[in-house]
């Protein structure tokens, strides 16, 4: 081992003699002496990834990744590089690394400094100079290097914490590629389809970021699917296959991001999320994560804990906070019950009548064609991590208990009359594979298993745009996001949606601004006898120069006003902000909606910290979720007024 160290001192001297020595200069001879500290090491070096901000060198031990080692050259203070973007970034995320300049090592624990050796230094003229015993202690420290281990992680605040820093780390890797990559190039073409097909005016730092959340939680959603007993088989190139089997395009565009088509610039920061979520004890983290928030479902409220660590802003912008299940159920119940009272379905949420209705249909010489189609269909235009939908299953379910036998089986009542009306809309992709997992195993719990060619009708889309049918020819993976935004804008347009429900997120500075949505809002709703625009009231303007009607919930109130109007009849069951109820500048707004709906149940649920509110005891007025802003749950109903359609 000495002399390993010494042949090395040797090597690095000429090199450096020569004159004409960089960085990259020294690094066969920095290789060869990582490899001779032990058997099977393999220091693999990284220099085409180092503009992408990957680490210089990664260090793997038969095979499974041991640490990571970042070079800078001789004469560079690393005092200067701890104070790096790039150094803090992989202080927070990589658990075992090694900073150096070739002669002075720092090694870190968990981000911690724990060792210090300088193997050498540079005399007056330039020459390389041993010092005395350095070269046992650079061994010592190598040896603790090669042999630490990722301390097990056993909290939610913790895994969430280290799945946001490595989701940093993939965010600026996929940035820095994308820059220096050629138009041709692999990001560059997944970026284009989801521009294409989805989201027109997504930026690369959306894409980057985007990106970089589905990866890391698509991960984690793959690894809560393999029971802790065989997680040491859990891979990246696997996690693809241990995602639900809820949606075929989901897989394949995990597999181009994640999998086996993952661009290489970022395939290092993927396999050490997969080292820790192998070490993770995920049975303890699901456990004391649902019993600290008296949940039963843990894995999709981590999403919202894991979104706060990586980006706060982003949690808030897109309204990404996790509903309470009281609330949830409150509000499916509560629809279920008016199916039933007002709707004349027996059943409630479980009725599986049909009605006739005229289709779009372009073969057909009138251009529609009269079907048979389910009454009560369903939609969460906001669907997030599917809590409504999962909610909306369950009471299903159990009203069918009398009736189990008929649950299950390709001509059972999932099959034939569950899956084809309930539908659902998420823009951001991580919480869209969330969805998927969740209302996945929810079936899967009830005894019902996918067909190969069927599916969730949870969408990737964005609910807000106007539904576009994506033609002409694209690349592989555009292919797969157009056929899913193409069976999303068929229930946006062709589907007598009866039943809207959720929790939209509520941003007064929207992030969907865009002609067609502009227009839903200020003009009449292009239906017969459409309800009034938001924009004025009694048939004037407003006239206000300042209007909070561009909020992100008043678009989807908005929005389900239009889709049951279209339909005739409805019911529409939202909890959120609750500025509409008595601000003036919703006037409008509150009659275009007493326009369209025979009833509007209102529970105002208060939790206003801006206005200081105060419970009836005079206490602090608690919020149901994370948020300074009051919220209110509606159930706004529009009974049947046309009769002419034939039930069934």
């Amino acid at each position: 081992m000495l002399s390993s160290i010494k042949q090395y001192l040797r090597d690095i001297g000429k090199c450096h003699a020569a004159g004409d020595a960089t960085e990259h200069t020294y690094r066969p001879a920095f290789q060869a002496l990582v490899e001779s500290f032990a058997k099977k090491i393999t220091a693999t070096n990284e220099p085409k990834r180092i503009r992408c901000g990957a680490p210089d060198f990664i260090v793997n031990l038969k095979d499974a990744p041991v640490g990571y080692i970042e070079c800078k050259d001789l004469g560079v203070s690393l005092d200067e590089t701890e104070k790096t973007d790039q150094l803090r970034r992989y202080l927070a995320s990589l658990g075992n690394l090694i900073l150096t300049d070739y002669l002075e090592f720092r090694y870190y624990v968990a981000g911690q400094p724990t060792m210090q050796v300088t193997l050498a230094r540079l005399d007056a003229k330039g020459r390389i100079k041993p010092l005395q015993g350095a070269d046992a202690q650079l061994t010592g420290l190598f040896n603790a290097f090669l042999a630490a281990r990722t301390p097990t992680i056993t909290t939610p605040k913790d895994l969430a914490a280290r799945m946001a820093n490595i989701a940093k780390v993939v965010r600026d890797a996929i940035e820095r590629a994308f820059e220096i990559e050629d138009a041709a190039g692999t990001l560059h073409g997944e970026y284009e389809s989801f521009r294409a097909t989805i989201l027109n005016e997504i930026t690369p730092k959306q894409f980057a970021d985007m990106y970089a959340q589905t990866v890391c939680y698509g991960m984690f959603s793959a690894r809560v699917n393999v029971p802790d007993h065989k997680a040491a088989s859990f891979s990246r190139e696997h996690a693809a296959y241990d995602l639900p089997a809820t949606n075929p395009f989901l897989r394949e565009v995990f597999d181009y991001i994640a999998g086996t088509k993952l661009d290489p610039s970022i395939v290092w920061a993927v396999d050490l999320l997969a080292d820790i979520l192998r070490r993770c004890a995920m049975d303890e983290i699901l456990s004391e994560f649902g019993k600290a928030i008296r949940e039963e479902d843990p894995v999709v409220h981590f999403y919202e804990t894991f979104l706060a660590a990586y980006d706060p802003a982003l949690r808030e912008s897109r309204g990404v906070y996790y509903t309470p299940e009281p609330v949830v159920s409150y509000i499916v119940r509560s629809i279920d019950a008016i199916l039933k009272r007002d709707f004349a379905c027996p059943e409630g949420l479980a009725d599986h009548s049909k009605v006739t209705v005229d289709v779009p249909d372009t073969h057909h010489k009138d251009g529609k064609v009269r079907r048979d189609v389910h009454r009560v269909q369903i939609l969460d235009p906001a669907t997030g991590t599917g809590t409504f939908l999962y909610q909306t299953i369950r009471l299903i379910h159990d009203s069918l208990k009398a009736n189990r036998g008929i649950w299950a089986g390709a001509n059972g009542y999932v099959a034939q009359h569950l899956l084809p009306r309930l539908f659902g809309f998420e823009l951001m992709m991580a919480p869209y594979a969330v969805a998927h997992l969740k209302l996945g195993w929810l079936l899967k719990e009830t005894g019902y298993d996918f067909a190969v060619a069927e599916r969730l009708r949870v969408y990737l889309t964005n609910t807000l745009e106007e539904a576009e049918v994506v033609a002409g020819p694209l690349l592989a993976l555009a292919n797969q996001i157009a056929r899913e935004a193409n069976a999303a804008s068929s229930v946006k347009t062709d589907c007598p949606i009866m039943v809207v429900l959720g929790n939209p997120p509520y941003s007064g500075l929207s992030a969907n601004m865009n002609q067609w949505t502009d227009d839903l809002l200020k003009k009449k709703l292009p239906v017969p006898n459409g309800a009034p625009s938001f924009y004025e009231c009694d048939g004037k303007p407003l006239g206000e120069k300042k209007l909070w009607l561009q909020d992100d919930y008043v678009k989807f109130i908005r929005f389900a006003q239009y889709r049951i109007e279209r339909t005739g009849y409805g019911i529409l069951g939202f909890i959120t902000n609750h500025g509409y109820l008595d601000n003036p500048t919703f006037r409008g707004m509150r009659q275009s909606l007493m326009h369209t709906f025979d009833d509007i149940f209102v529970l105002d649920l208060h939790g206003n910290a801006k206005k200081k509110e105060t419970a009836p005891d005079g206490s602090k007025d608690e919020n149901v979720f994370d948020i300074m802003q009051g919220v209110a749950v509606c159930i706004m109903v529009r009974k049947p007024r046309d009769r002419a359609r034939s039930q069934k």
